[in-house]
């Protein structure tokens, strides 16, 4: 039973043993007798010192004695067993049943010797165990290495960022970690056995099934793709991923082992965010961002693929240049906030009003073109316009905001047109101008003749400036009449070109490139200054009373010192405030800004006059009528000049001039040139005249000329 001595056999290093034995002098005979063969040796003394010292230390080998008073040897080993002791025991005992040595045996015991030993037999059992617990040692520390690598490898599977699997030969699941769970809410076992094009969308299906046959080809080894994967929901948003997919080597343990044929090890990164975010920088380089349509670059891609096409095809396209009309204003005075969400609305109306094929840019500031390609003629073009200018004449709401505008629209149409990309969009261009200087919110259809015009406006702009520096406006004057009296009521200052190439220019041609450029504040305020001057002089020449009417640009009348510069100017020139009326225009008054309001109101107390031009062109309203300090209304001459057809207009300046005497405002009818216009407008009740039937606009020679006797109080005008 006890271990055979084997001179050959190496000796075991030293080890540590704790001897127990109730017999102290052979607990002690034991302990020499290892101390000599190089063992780190303890000794106690019973069973209960033997558990004590088992738990505070550690040993390798155990000598135990069996038969001990306190505690014996049996209940020593059976706590050994039950705390998980790593130590080997032999047991040193006199007692010899075989019941004892089974037990023994049976409760952990490495060996047994009986009392008395043999030296030798005691060193070679004490060297065996010792050389088995050194090798059992070593093999737990191996495994509890590849515990510890497995644990490892299980959490760096787990817990990557990317999904991981293993397909066998027919493409199915063989393995799958838990991060699927979390990308595309599938769980790894529902996978097992399904085929990986389950997961793939529709439309990468073929490209991923063609992908991963590619892998069967001799030489592949490792191949990389983009996919988009789908969730297990239908309201799971679809990611992209980039797989990298490895085959695995048939002869490896992997493959020969396993109960699966494993064929593709993969990983799946999620690059969903870098897929949207190099999307959002293509959007960006050919979008707009505010109103997400085609930006310049991508229009002018798109016409230049049009244009190949109708090239191809002898067929016809069409470009637009779209201008809204009183943008400018809105964004001036509601602010920029309002001006982009008037923009992103203008956008979607415009959107409805073209064909899946059209493209509709916002090229810049408050332009739009829009690209239709294949038309079957001009009138299609211009039928689109129409729908569009009908789309945007409509009030947008706008945060508590009822804002209206138009649009001025300029068609190209291919060949007749131009021929190519830069042609189309620079005659485009010309066309919207000249609907824009012609009275603007319409359309029209380029012609040759047009580029005249862009060549004399592009020269008006170059002069501008030194038109001003050289005197070369002037200020025109015509007459107000009074319809009860025919009495000259008082003068309209207007303004005119001299112009050393073109002669006098009326305000249509050069005010809208004035106010383009910012020109136009130094125009008003000489305009003013002179104005005030030159009636001045002939109210101190015997003629005090006589009325001035001057027409100022919005431009002029939102600056900060607008109030505080026409204060100054009737400091300047003495001129009385109550005899100076300023005209302005409808749509400085739409947007309800607080201070317009003041600004209007800091006029009037100082004891000026307020009319609104042109009124019943714009968008009007009575709101503002009450809410601001107007006290005339100027009928605009196209009513007027329509009065003796009988038609509407008629009723509407009816309709305007009741309006204006419920609410107490002197009625000034523009463009009065027949007598017939000037008998009815006085049997309206209309205050006061002016227009070609009284005398075009002239310098004041030709005012003073026209009337010789003038005076303030009763000068009948010419027959």
């Amino acid at each position: 039973m006890s271990a055979v001595l084997q001179p050959q056999q190496v000796k075991a290093s030293g080890c540590r043993i704790l001897v127990v034995d109730d017999d102290q002098r052979m607990a002690e005979s034991l302990q020499k007798l290892l101390l000599m063969h190089g063992h780190d040796v303890d000794t106690v003394f019973g069973g209960r010192a033997a558990l004590h010292q088992l738990s505070q230390d550690n040993y390798d080998l155990v000598l135990l004695d069996l038969a001990m008073p306190d505690l014996d040897g049996h209940t020593v080993l059976r706590h050994m067993n039950q705390h998980g002791s790593n130590a080997l025991c032999i047991v040193v005992s006199g007692e010899r049943s075989f019941n004892d040595v089974s037990q023994a045996l049976r409760n952990g015991a490495y060996d047994y010797l009986r009392k008395p030993f043999a030296t030798d037999e005691l060193l070679t059992t004490v060297n065996n165990a010792a050389n088995k617990k050194k090798l059992q040692d070593s093999h737990d520390v191996v495994q509890q290495k590849l515990i510890r690598s497995e644990q490892l490898h299980r959490f760096m599977v787990e817990h990557s960022p990317d999904i991981i699997f293993v397909l066998d030969a027919g493409g199915n699941f063989s393995f799958l970690n838990q991060k699927i769970e979390g990308l595309l809410g599938y769980s790894s076992e529902s996978l097992l056995g399904e085929p990986f094009s389950s997961i793939v969308h529709p439309d990468s299906r073929e490209k991923a099934i063609y992908f991963l046959d590619a892998m069967h080809a001799p030489g592949e080894s490792e191949r990389s793709i983009d996919l988009v994967l789908c969730g297990r929901s239908a309201l799971s948003r679809q990611r992209h991923f980039e797989l990298t997919v490895s085959r695995i080597d048939e002869n490896s343990e992997l493959a020969r082992h396993s109960e699966h044929r494993y064929e593709i090890y993969g990983t799946a990164r999620d690059i969903s965010e870098q897929v949207e975010a190099e999307e959002f920088i293509n959007f960006q380089a050919y979008h707009d961002i505010l109103t997400r349509l085609p930006n310049r670059s991508l229009f002018k891609d798109r016409l230049s693929v049009a244009i190949t096409q109708a090239q191809r095809n002898n067929e016809k396209l069409a470009v637009m240049f779209i201008d809204l009309d009183r943008f400018k204003l809105i964004n001036d005075s509601l602010g920029h906030t309002m001006g982009d969400r008037l923009l992103q609305a203008v956008s979607q109306r415009l959107l409805k009003c073209v064909r899946k094929g059209d493209t509709l840019s916002r090229f810049g500031g408050d332009e739009f073109t829009l690209l239709l390609p294949d038309i079957a003629h001009d009138d299609a073009a211009s039928q689109v316009a129409e729908k569009i200018l009908d789309a945007i004449k409509s009030p947008f709401m706008i945060a508590d905001h009822e804002i209206y505008i138009g649009a001025s629209i300029g068609i190209a149409v291919y060949p007749d047109a131009g021929d190519n990309l830069e042609a189309l969009i620079k005659n485009a261009d010309i066309a919207m101008y000249r609907i824009k200087n012609s009275g603007k919110n319409g359309s029209i259809l380029f012609n040759a003749e047009m580029n005249g015009s862009v060549n004399r406006r592009h020269a008006l702009e170059q002069d501008l400036r030194r038109a001003l520096q050289n005197n070369e406006m002037e200020i025109c004057y015509q007459p107000l009449v009074n319809t009860e009296s025919t009495a000259l009521h008082g003068v309209e200052a207007l303004i005119r070109w001299n112009h050393p190439r073109y002669g006098r220019l009326s305000p249509a041609e050069f005010i809208p490139i004035a106010e383009d450029n910012r020109l136009i504040i130094d125009i008003d305020r000489q305009t003013l200054r002179d104005a005030c001057l030159h009636v001045k002089a002939l109210h101190d020449a015997g003629h005090p009373g006589l009325k001035l009417s001057v027409n100022l640009s919005p431009v002029m009348v939102e600056r900060d010192d607008f109030v505080d510069h026409v204060a100054a100017t009737l400091e300047i020139t003495g001129f009385p405030s109550d005899c100076l009326q300023l005209e302005i225009t409808e749509g400085l008054l739409l947007n309800d800004r607080s201070d317009i309001v003041e600004k209007l109101e800091s006029l009037t107390r100082m004891g000026l006059s307020l009319a609104i031009d042109d009124f019943g062109t714009g968008f009007s309203s009575l709101s503002y009528l009450q809410k601001f300090p107007i006290s005339t209304l100027k009928i605009d001459r196209s009513f007027v000049q329509k009065l003796h057809q009988k038609n509407d207009d008629a009723c509407i300046v009816g309709a305007i001039v009741s309006m204006a005497q419920g609410l107490r405002l002197q009625i000034v009818a523009e463009g009065v040139e027949h007598v017939s216009q000037f008998n009815y407008l006085r049997s309206l009740g209309c205050d006061v005249v002016q227009g070609y039937l009284f005398g075009a606009p002239g310098t004041m020679e030709e005012l003073l000329g026209r009337y010789p006797g003038l005076v303030s109080s009763g000068t009948a005008a010419p027959e």
